[in-house]
């Protein structure tokens, strides 16, 4: 438990008859990006409120520790070790930049020297130096979120919530924002991530878990869970039909597409079974002139697991956990 940034046991959640979230457990260990997915209205934003100390989870759940310190027993100290971002801008458009983090730091209670150097650091990494005097009213969305972020560190926190912080933003405001996670992380920081952006999730997560119904539905990393959906295959195509029946022959559980040519066999696309087909083909002395390699994305995983899918083997949810 000394390396996990976070530790949930069986949290729960609920609102008079309405369950929103029914026994979820979290591990996520120091200086990683963990991505919470799930459809809308799955609990991701009330998982962050209650971790970051903003509501309180039912009292029938289980011990949950944020940075090393009970949230139950020591609340001031989890407030003190962490960072949150919300899916709206914290910033105040009536004021500058500079002087929302000078704002910041008064609430860090740091000193104003101190203040000023934080505040002229952080403008500075963030690319937001020439901007700082301008009211923050005139900053583009991809500016808002960078000087929201900037805001969050200016307490130094140890784990920085991230709730869908890319919502809204243009693609080069998304990969630039992309960009800062990875150089916090890469700074120590630990980011607990909530995104609807599957892409998001693929690119930076070192951990995912879908929540779906209350619970978690799996975990794993993306390459994992893109394994535990049925789907994958290798196609091979041809240009002499010759070739295309032997290899149809050598290959009996391929499906074929004789109008092109082309096999495609059902593959969880690892090496050692793209290794099996070619063997099988070198055996029958037979060459494709085509072979890719299709798996599974993301977006196959979140509507198997959240039902707008065909679903997957049951086995395979615990396979991932």
């Amino acid at each position: 438990m000394t390396d996990l940034a976070i530790a949930a046991n069986g949290l729960r959640k609920s609102y008079g008859d309405k369950t929103v979230l029914d026994g979820v457990d979290l591990a996520v260990e120091e200086g990683t990006i963990f991505s919470l997915l799930g459809p809308n209205g799955a609990g991701k934003t009330t998982v962050v409120k209650i971790l970051s100390t903003l509501i309180s989870p039912d009292p029938a759940g289980g011990p949950i520790r944020v940075g090393g310190h009970d949230l139950a027993a020591d609340p001031q100290s989890v407030r003190a070790a962490i960072g949150v971002t919300g899916q709206f801008s914290a910033v105040d458009g009536l004021i500058t930049g500079e002087e929302n983090m000078l704002l910041m730091a008064d609430l860090h209670h740091l000193s104003k020297r101190e203040g000023r150097r934080v505040t002229a650091e952080l403008l500075e990494r963030f690319d937001l130096t020439e901007a700082a005097k301008k009211p923050a009213t005139t900053y583009s969305g991809g500016m808002k979120r960078r000087l929201d972020i900037a805001m969050t560190l200016v307490g130094n926190p140890r784990i920085i919530f991230l709730d869908e912080p890319t919502t809204g933003l243009d693609p080069r405001s998304r990969h630039n924002m992309w960009q800062i996670i990875r150089e916090l992380v890469t700074g120590g920081v630990t980011v607990f991530l909530t995104t609807q952006y599957l892409e998001e999730a693929d690119e930076l997560a070192d951990r995912i878990a879908v929540l779906n119904n209350g619970g978690i539905a799996a975990e794993g990393t993306a390459e994992e869970l893109k394994r535990i959906v049925p789907g994958g295959h290798v196609r091979l195509r041809f240009t002499d039909p010759v070739a295309y029946q032997g290899a149809a022959s050598a290959l009996p559980g391929a499906s074929r597409d004789d109008e092109s040519l082309a096999l495609r066999v059902p593959s969880d696309g690892s090496q050692r079974e793209l290794r099996s087909v070619l063997d099988r083909l070198d055996s029958a002395g037979i060459e494709a002139d085509e072979l890719t390699v299709h798996t599974p994305d993301l977006d196959d995983v979140f509507f198997a697991l959240t039902g707008g899918g065909a679903g997957i083997p049951n086995q395979s949810k615990e396979a991932v956990r």
